[in-house]
């Protein structure tokens, strides 16, 4: 019996991930937290490449389960006393009831509308976070500080160290579901009701359902990335995830590419690193340039870094719910 010889797909991504757990061990503090928030970025990325690019719902509201992961985290381990690795699984929970309550009703709208109505969720969490009478909760403007845990006694890795790898570790997990939810027949559901959400239902798909519930599943991966990064600051407060974090969010799903996972990836390290290459400029040119640059991206690869790769290999990039707008015209 021959052994079949891996494939050039499989040695790039061993070799990246070779590259990613050797990173931590190279790189200065600063620089590895810089990496760990990238790869923050992605899994809540990956929420958007599973709404947007499967099932066509448009978010620009993302952030507000952020928000939320972040808060679920932090009150569930000062008030309940968890310990943080519980809080981020409860927080994904809490992620997923709040975007399937979201995305019931959400039913009935049209691209625009949807569109419009993330963006006023955007909008109202951050001020609901303030509120006087939650403020023994999410401790209004103030904020909530967190005591993140060192790594496990025994272990020979700083703090910023051991949370890189617990986040590649949690990516990593993530990713596999997600890249198993497009390829199966969950995703075939997904993109027949993106393509023609009238024309699926007599072929037995359950419109409704599916659309809540990769609502709710794209919200609780924004909610454990806003956990974990709520740990990595050691505070959350609400003036951090206002509308622009949720275009940030978008900008890295659309600039990565939108229907990969990979593209998630991606997108998570540009919108971590990008704006330092327009920080080269001068002060005051410093952000006309990183939207020049978000221009020129999105004008010369509109399937994103790896929908260009792809076609490079001449195997098609992916296509994007951006560019089809399907509750533009089935309804």
């Amino acid at each position: 019996m021959t052994l079949s010889r891996p494939g050039p797909g499989r040695l790039l991504l061993a070799a990246g991930l070779l590259l990613a757990l050797a990173l931590p061990f190279l790189l200065e503090g600063y620089t590895t937290y810089r990496f760990t928030m990238a790869m923050i970025f992605a899994i809540a990325i990956i929420g958007l490449h599973l709404l947007i690019g499967l099932s066509g719902q448009f978010s620009i509201g993302h952030g507000a389960f952020f928000a939320i992961g972040a808060y679920a985290t932090a009150i569930a381990m000062r008030d309940a006393q968890l310990n943080a690795y519980l809080a981020i699984a409860l927080a994904g929970g809490a992620g997923f009831v709040a975007g399937f309550l979201f995305g019931w009703p959400a039913l009935r709208m049209g691209y625009m509308h949807l569109a419009l109505a993330t963006w006023g969720l955007a909008l109202a969490v951050p001020q609901l976070l303030k509120a006087e009478e939650l403020e023994p909760w999410t401790g209004g403007v103030q904020g909530i500080y967190l005591e993140r845990p060192g790594p496990p006694a025994g272990l020979p890795l700083s703090d910023d160290q051991w949370w890189y790898l617990v986040t590649l570790a949690l990516l990593g997990v993530l990713l596999v579901p997600a890249w198993n939810l497009g390829r199966g027949r969950v995703g075939r559901a997904l993109r027949a009701i993106r393509d023609n959400a009238i024309g699926a239902v007599p072929m037995g798909i359950n419109v409704a359902l599916y659309k809540t519930t990769i609502f709710g599943i794209a919200a609780a991966y924004a909610a454990v990335a806003g956990g974990l990064a709520g740990l990595l600051a050691d505070y959350v407060a609400p003036d951090s995830y206002g509308v622009f974090f949720s275009i940030l969010l978008l900008v890295g799903a659309v600039t990565g590419g939108l229907g990969s996972v990979w593209g998630a990836v991606v997108g998570g390290v540009l919108i971590q690193f990008l704006p330092d290459l327009a920080g080269t400029a001068s002060g005051a040119l410093s952000f006309p340039a990183y939207g020049l640059i978000l221009l020129l991206l999105v004008y010369l690869m509109p399937h994103g870094l790896v929908g260009a790769v792809a076609r490079l290999r001449g195997r098609g990039g992916p296509r994007g719910a951006l560019d089809r707008t399907p509750g533009a015209r089935h309804h």
